[in-house]
């Protein structure tokens, strides 16, 4: 019997990806036992600092750079992200498979609905792209940095005295707790982290086995929506601590991405929206990417990375 060591984070919402991506593939090949290992990372270890704080001690990644060493050292065969965590740029000698078709890609607004949020509400994340999303609709509301996994979040609305906190739509749902969400926020208006509802799906290069087992695992729509997002990303020179929204949509033989760049204060919003081919979805990233330049960007963006 052949053995995949599947890698994954420790959180809840971590092993509830690593089921949902193998119970296919556990039917597909009952002659494969699949063990699961869970990987401690940076940003699990300290949830004090900030998140940009402890993305540079990880080395542009607070949530992947130990399980991306497992993996290039062969304790692991496959690594289960969440794909928004992921840098964009590959190691060199892992390759970053096509994803299984991603989950709601939305952000959730938990405790309140936007609207209702009294003046001078405070809202709990850690993202600074929702920090920026959530000034620029509410410049009223008072930000409040929180860390941890999706349980603990959602109990810091108490803890806190928070009137609301902002999630990703898709972790509260695998985690099955969707009757806590009070509000969808509306994508046009908040476009997600790019790759985000999505799975990163990584091996090495040179494993023949993973690859021949997980082939055929992916979703050519999602992957191709998630390469285009990631595309604009990198064009943007970003991570995961800027604040920036992409949100790639297939339609047929033709893809749709919108880009948006907020400066933290959320004073300022630039946004390109533009279609092409569903076979050239890193052009098209690069050519959104473009369009926010061209708009103003860069300023934007090197304000963001100043501060931090």
């Amino acid at each position: 019997m052949s053995t995949l060591i599947v890698g994954s984070r420790a959180s809840h919402l971590a092993r509830a990806q690593v089921r949902e991506f193998l119970a296919p593939l556990r039917e597909r090949f009952p002659d494969v036992a699949f063990r699961h290992r869970v990987i401690t990372e940076v940003g699990d270890q300290d949830r004090r600092s900030a998140l940009r704080e402890v993305s540079e001690r990880g080395g542009g990644s607070a949530f992947s750079v130990n399980q991306v060493n497992a993996l290039v050292s062969g304790q692991v065969d496959v690594i289960v992200h969440s794909l928004k965590d992921l840098p964009t740029a590959n190691p060199p000698g892992l390759v970053l498979l096509p994803p299984p078709r991603r989950a709601d890609v939305r952000d959730a607004l938990c405790g309140s609905r936007l609207a209702d949020l009294p003046y001078g509400g405070r809202v709990g994340t850690s993202a600074s792209r929702r920090i920026a999303q959530l000034l620029h609709a509410r410049p009223d509301v008072v930000p409040v940095e929180i860390r941890g996994n999706v349980p603990t979040r959602l109990g810091k609305l108490r803890t806190h005295q928070l009137d609301a906190v902002v999630l990703a739509a898709a972790g509260i749902k695998r985690l099955g707790r969707d009757e806590e969400i009070s509000e969808i926020l509306p994508i046009g208006l908040f476009p997600p982290s790019p790759g985000q509802g999505a799975l990163g799906i990584q091996i090495r290069e040179d494993n023949g086995l993973a690859r021949e087992i997980l082939a055929g695992s992916g979703d050519p729509a999602t992957d191709a929506e998630v390469r285009a997002e990631r595309a604009m990303l990198a064009e943007l020179h970003g991570g995961c601590s800027v604040p920036v929204g992409a949100f790639g949509k297939a339609d047929g033989d033709a893809l749709t991405l919108h880009g948006q760049v907020t400066s933290v204060d959320g004073g300022r919003q630039v946004e390109a929206w533009l279609s092409g081919p569903l076979s050239e979805p890193e052009k098209l990233g690069v050519q959104v990417a473009g369009l926010l330049l061209d708009r103003g960007a860069e300023d934007i963006l090197a304000e963001v990375r100043v501060a931090v």
